[in-house]
């Protein structure tokens, strides 16, 4: 029995939840102060310094700014805020924002390329071989989540081959707002089960270095899934 800890919501992850979500939705408009440290603590019934870490923290996304002796105000999110947003935006209310995920996928779409020709420049036979093994596992996979989950995993090791910082922290928090929906996109990607052949020539690519068949692979690799969810997220964005 594998067991793991106990985690307890403290009462300022309540107070960051509640403050974040009130920015996003709009129900704090930009510019607009927020209720001082005193006067949030008595209305939620919690001590000032909860009250205090969780305003740090919201400060931290970029989503308010905290000036001494002064106002807490709400900043723009839209200029603010970093790509760690991205997964609480991404689902909203227990819905898909599909907006949103338009966005997720259009950027993956159009930096996926760029990353497969540096991990050809610099990943050499040893990614190749790393990349194999996924594509083994993807030609075994008849169900369309698990062949979303090891495609996600076959990216991962052409981040870790591209070398760049800027590209991992990129893929990271595309990941994490990409995965949560994957059970309800399944439907939507399951055609592309068992299509391995883009993913084989990608990692050839790789093995040999050739960074152009590498983007031009990639894109093959990657334009099924974009055209896919972007039709069911017009679809979507139609029946709202």
């Amino acid at each position: 029995m594998a067991l793991r800890p106990v985690t307890r919501r403290s009462v300022a992850d309540e107070v960051f939840d509640q403050v974040l979500d009130d920015v996003l939705d709009g129900e704090l408009a930009v510019g607009e102060p927020l209720p001082s440290e005193r006067r949030l603590a008595e209305v939620l019934g919690i001590s000032r310094p909860a009250v205090r870490e969780a305003l740090q923290r919201v400060a931290q996304t970029g989503l308010v700014e905290v000036r001494h002796g002064g106002a807490t105000t709400v900043r723009d999110f839209r200029r603010a805020a970093g790509l760690d947003l991205l997964p609480r935006l991404l689902v909203r209310g227990g819905r898909l924002d599909a907006s949103i995920a338009r966005s997720v996928i259009e950027a993956r779409a159009e930096v996926g390329p760029g990353i497969a020709a540096l991990a050809a420049e610099r990943g050499g036979p040893a990614l190749a071989t790393q990349l194999d093994r996924v594509i083994d596992d993807l030609a075994a996979a008849d169900d369309a989540v698990r062949w979303q989950e090891l495609a996600l995993d076959y990216w991962d090791l052409l981040v870790d081959g591209a070398d760049s910082l800027v590209f991992r922290l990129m893929f990271n928090s595309l990941r994490t707002a990409y995965e949560p929906a994957l059970p309800a996109l399944a439907a939507v990607l399951a055609a592309e089960v068992g299509q391995v052949e883009p993913y084989r020539m990608l990692a050839a690519a790789v093995r040999t270095g050739d960074a152009a068949t590498a983007r031009a692979a990639a894109a093959r690799v990657l334009t099924p899934t974009a055209e896919a969810l972007l039709a069911a997220f017009d679809a979507m964005g139609e029946d709202q």
